[in-house]
């Protein structure tokens, strides 16, 4: 059984936000798939499908950035879910726009719904993957950025990593991790 967690923020403030892209990931992969997330445990929307024959859980926490590690703590001890079946998929400042990186261990880089994940899960080694959202060219605040949402120039540019993400999620069933950062970065 995998984990598939995407980080944002609750709300429709935050709504195509750039922090909120692991959100949008996964409510792409629903769209696709013509799944809903119906469920509601552990301060979190989930649903669970079949992606290779295996069983996938997608949680969208809704706990905000900040505090995401509780509902990933939560869902793995409940379901007795191994840190190498557990997929993070969030933003990243230090990845060009609409580009992804896959990396299985390391910490925060100053993201604070990852730091608290490896706080929860007392970890620093688990599955990632980062989609880039680049770095304000202007003098604009980190935290406005991040908060700020997508131009339509941006989301057009991000549509052409929206089908690499989801094959590199359900390749997430079936290959290792090692494998799967071979095929994909």
């Amino acid at each position: 059984m995998k984990l598939i967690v995407g980080l944002g923020n609750p709300g429709e403030n935050y709504k195509n936000t750039r922090h909120n892209i692991g959100f949008i990931i996964l409510d792409y992969l629903a769209k696709c798939k013509d799944i809903k997330f119906d469920k509601k445990k552990f301060n979190s929307e989930y649903t669970i499908t079949y992606i290779n024959n295996e069983k996938n859980i997608l949680v969208k926490p809704n706990t905000f950035m900040n505090l995401s590690g509780e509902s990933v703590r939560k869902f793995m001890n409940y379901y007795d879910i191994k840190k190498d079946d557990l997929l993070v998929v969030y933003d990243d400042l230090d990845t060009k726009l609409a580009n992804f990186k896959l990396k299985n261990k390391g910490r925060s880089g100053g993201h604070r719904g990852i730091k608290n994940i490896i706080e929860n899960i007392n970890s620093t080694e688990f599955n990632r993957l980062k989609i880039g959202i680049g770095r304000p060219t202007n003098k604009i605040d980190i935290k406005d950025y991040v908060l700020g949402k997508f131009s339509r120039i941006e989301l057009e540019e991000l549509k052409n990593i929206f089908d690499k993400s989801i094959s590199c999620i359900e390749d997430f069933s079936k290959l290792s991790f090692l494998e799967l950062m071979n095929k994909y970065n």
